[in-house]
């Protein structure tokens, strides 16, 4: 899931990286709407927000919601350069180390919320999870060639619309049937990420109520053992190589 990249990645691969890689953006960005009244993956209305403040002359929100998508930003930004710096020294699951950062900073944001004061803990909950949305954003991209993208809803949900208006003039046969298998894995990928950060946002809601910033250590939980299990993975494809 996080070794091949590229097109020797399978379709079967790309599937499994964004269900299990949107379900949990999707946990993460509605638990801190539920929290703290933001979305952290959500940079449409983000930036459609920060027209609305800024034109309404509320400049304190529109400020933090710029902090919001300069921090997304900033975690693409640091996810590329380690990449590039791994992909360079030739680091088999280089892909698998910056899910395991990603892990490892969750976690450590979990234990910060549950101790800063509420008035910190809104930012710091907020922006952390922004820098960390941004960050796993750019591996899922790099990648898999942008074919899969966790937090993207807007462009999964024209895809999908675009692959069924395909699907329907090839069966009407207006459109050549050759790349028919083609539209339908493309389908399926995007289908199946939309359901993803659909069913992912659910239990988000519904664990966050329940457990509050437990819900961050259990999704730094999962994002450890599918870094683990990439970094075996990693390892043993670089002792095959040599």
């Amino acid at each position: 899931m996080l070794i091949q990249q590229g097109d020797e990645r399978s379709g079967g691969a790309d599937q499994k990286l964004a269900c299990t890689l949107a379900a949990i953006a999707g946990a993460l960005n509605a638990a801190a709407f539920q929290a703290v009244g933001f979305f952290s993956a959500n940079m449409t209305g983000n930036v459609s927000a920060l027209s609305d403040n800024l034109a309404l002359g509320n400049l304190g929100i529109g400020g933090f919601l710029l902090a919001i998508v300069m921090i997304f930003i900033a975690g693409a930004l640091v996810s590329t350069l380690l990449i590039n710096a791994g992909r360079r020294r030739r680091i088999h699951g280089i892909y698998a180390f910056s899910v395991l950062t990603e892990a490892i900073l969750l976690a450590v944001l979990a234990l910060a919320a549950m101790w800063l004061p509420a008035g910190v803990r809104t930012a710091a909950l907020i922006l952390g999870l922004s820098f960390l949305m941004g960050l796993q954003n750019a591996v899922v991209t790099r990648i898999s060639n942008a074919r899969v993208r966790t937090t993207h809803i807007s462009g999964m949900s024209t895809d999908i619309g675009i692959e069924l208006g395909m699907l329907i003039d090839m069966a009407r046969g207006r459109e050549p049937r050759h790349d028919a298998g083609a539209v339908w894995a493309k389908l399926r990928l995007h289908g199946a990420t939309v359901l993803s950060f659909l069913l992912g946002g659910i239990a988000g809601v519904m664990i966050y109520q329940w457990v509050g910033e437990l819900l961050l250590l259990a999704t730094a939980a999962i994002l450890l053992l599918v870094s683990a299990n990439g970094l075996v993975r990693a390892g043993r494809t670089a002792s095959e190589s040599t």
